[in-house]
């Protein structure tokens, strides 16, 4: 992971860090969404988004998330350096599979 893009990852998990204390958690699963796109390629930051994205599905109740979530942890541990699905949200509303266009403010941050 270059080091551009590892500080975009950290500034996205540092803003839903902050959204979680707030108890704003639908914004804050926005910050996680994108710090998942950012940081999937590495097994330890993909896996730190899924963790957080479950956490605020524990807040908000969300049984779906909930079980996305432990499932995904798990994954993002085993697959990270294997194949990640680029641009993938991660959360419980897109398939764990799917490829996703990277939104363009986000694009500048990928050597590709």
């Amino acid at each position: 992971m270059n080091k551009v893009l590892k500080l975009a990852y950290e500034r996205e998990m540092l803003t839903a860090h902050t959204l979680y204390l707030q108890g704003d958690f639908i914004t804050c699963f926005k910050s996680l969404e994108r710090a998942h796109i950012l940081g999937q390629q590495s097994a330890l930051r993909h896996t730190k988004s899924h963790w957080w994205m479950l956490k605020v599905g524990i807040k908000l109740a969300d049984t779906k998330e909930v079980s996305a979530q432990i499932l995904r942890v798990f994954a993002a541990i085993i697959f990270s350096r294997l194949w990640v699905p680029k641009g993938n949200t991660g959360g419980a509303n897109v398939s764990a599979f799917k490829p996703m266009p990277i939104p363009n403010d986000l694009k500048v941050f990928f050597n590709e």
